[in-house]
């Protein structure tokens, strides 16, 4: 038996020391020892190997555009939509292709290695459609992008949006998006989330829709697409991003609603950085936190990712593609600080995303192809915490990116030498 690669005394997520053959851009052998031939050895002794990171809701088109044309000066979500509507015009097809393809290059330094990012469908040209198109394809060898056909002005409010989105679809796009509390009336967003639900149902495609992403206690479209979703057939191919009209509503209707969600297996893609700085922008004090109910979701068996949004673009003035920054905002604003909480929220930044899109031949598995990464931690909870340096990051089966690991120096009288941040976290009692 010989591996093309060999990756020896690496920490899986659930604390096991393994051993790691890869062979043919999968992986081959997981054990606590292997003594084997193989093309290349690489010690990773105490470091966590990690299924990649998973992205489940983006804006690659607007990325990387912060300043064009102009800054969102209010920081608030209209101004954003309306700061993105005057920068379409101005998009050229190798621009929105240049932008993407560096972003990519960040993500999978990062380790991200799949996203599902929704493409704006109003412009008629669909020129950023075709443009992530031709993304998609130059980066198969190493991310997965999943692309969701999005009316970002609405599909009813929008002159031709729904043509355009049937448009997209028919182009190749995977995923069937909307946005039905930006309609002019509750009706038109309620008939939006049907229309477009029997579109995926006809063609057999999964749903992602931004829902509900406002301070507006009475927007609840969600309810809406738990019901389609049921009507249709369409359970656990449906998520509702943002979801932050939740944190606003009253405690007795969610205590209905959230139940109606689970029934359905629609899953929540909340987005902890954006969603904390654009909502509660018409508050005084006290501020709403502006993200959805996650804690309660969980404990009623509701499928929960944590998406990054947006990076640098009409929208968010920061971003580095570093999906443990999203874990570890999730993580402080909704609370969820106990071990079981913290590693949910590592969960919900890799495995739980990847089932949430679908990505059946994604984990640490024989069998399941090699895409992994290797941090500076000793586990999921010390990964979030450092917000870990990723020492390496395998795509099929190749290397892809790699750094050494090397400690602070520090020369204070006395204490010289290297500073090693990590920290054993308590096992939960």
């Amino acid at each position: 038996m010989s591996f093309d690669i060999l990756l020896t005394g690496g920490v899986l997520p659930d604390g096991t020391c393994a051993d790691m053959g890869i062979r043919d851009g999968r992986i081959a052998a997981i054990e606590s020892s292997i003594s084997a031939e193989a093309g290349e050895t690489i010690d990773i002794a105490g470091h966590l190997v990690s299924p990649p990171f998973v992205d489940p809701h983006f804006h690659m088109d607007a990325t990387l555009s912060y300043g064009q044309p102009r800054i969102n000066a209010s920081g608030t979500l209209l101004e954003g939509i309306a700061l993105w509507g005057e920068l379409k015009p101005l998009l050229t097809h190798d621009a929105v292709i240049e932008r993407a393809l560096a972003y990519c290059d960040w993500a999978a330094s990062m380790g991200l290695l799949a996203i599902r990012t929704h493409v704006d469908v109003c412009d008629d040209r669909l020129l950023a459609v075709e443009a992530l198109l031709d993304v998609r394809k130059q980066v198969a060898d190493y991310i997965d992008l999943q692309l969701v056909a999005f009316p970002q002005d609405g599909l009813y409010r929008s002159p031709g949006a729904r043509e355009n989105t049937i448009r997209a679809l028919d182009l190749g796009v995977d995923v069937v998006g909307g946005i039905p509390h930006f309609e002019r009336t509750m009706a038109d967003g309620r008939a939006s989330v049907t229309e477009l639900c029997e579109i995926a149902a006809d063609r057999g495609l999964m749903v992602d829709m931004h829902c509900d992403e406002t301070d507006d206690p009475m927007s609840r479209h969600i309810e809406q697409l738990a019901y389609e979703t049921q009507r249709l057939g369409l359970q656990g191919r449906v998520a509702g991003s943002h979801l932050t009209s939740m944190h606003s509503m009253d405690n007795y209707y969610v205590s209905k609603l959230l139940p109606l969600i689970a029934e359905a297996q629609v899953a929540a893609i909340p987005n902890p950085l954006i969603n904390i700085t654009l909502q509660g922008r018409h508050d005084t004090y006290p501020k709403r936190r502006g993200m959805t109910r996650v804690r309660e979701m969980l404990e009623n068996g509701i499928r929960v990712g944590f998406g990054q949004d947006c990076v640098l673009d009409p929208w968010y003035s920061l971003g580095t593609a570093d999906m443990l920054d999203v874990a570890f905002m999730g993580l402080h604003v909704g609370q969820m600080t106990s071990p079981a909480d913290m590693r949910k929220c590592y969960d919900m930044v890799t495995t739980e995303s990847a089932a949430i899109m679908g990505l059946s031949d994604y984990g640490l598995a024989v069998g399941k192809r090699a895409d992994l990464v290797v941090l500076d931690a000793g586990n999921p909870i010390e990964a979030i915490r450092l917000r870990a340096t990723r020492l390496l990051v395998m795509a099929r089966g190749k290397v892809i990116a790699q750094r050494a690991r090397s400690p602070m120096q520090v020369k204070i009288p006395g204490r010289e030498g290297e500073i090693d941040r990590r920290f054993r976290v308590p096992e939960e009692r």
